[in-house]
């Protein structure tokens, strides 16, 4: 009968993980959040001015909707990649 390898003295002074530091951290901070909703806002918005709009060769159908559409994607995009600094103090 074999017996389990003994653990190495490195292991055995490695302190235990905080439950802190064993938790999974959030890819998305509360700023992200506020973020992807002011762009689903935008979007949202402008699908219903074109809606209450009702012409296809209108003003808003054809020169500003785009654009609007366009620039809440891409602030979405910047949405979900924006990591904020953090403001840790350093010792002087």
């Amino acid at each position: 009968m074999k017996s389990l390898p003994k653990k190495t003295q490195q292991q055995q002074q490695q302190p235990q993980k905080k439950a802190s530091e064993q938790l999974p951290v959030m890819p998305l901070k509360a700023i992200n959040y506020m973020m992807l909703a002011f762009g689903a806002l935008v979007i949202a918005g402008t699908y219903l001015g074109m809606y209450l709009e009702r012409e296809v060769d209108g003003i808003f159908a054809l020169y500003i909707s785009p654009v609007l559409l366009i620039g809440s994607y891409l602030w979405i995009v910047f949405a979900i990649l924006y990591r904020p600094k953090s403001h840790k103090k350093q010792p002087a």
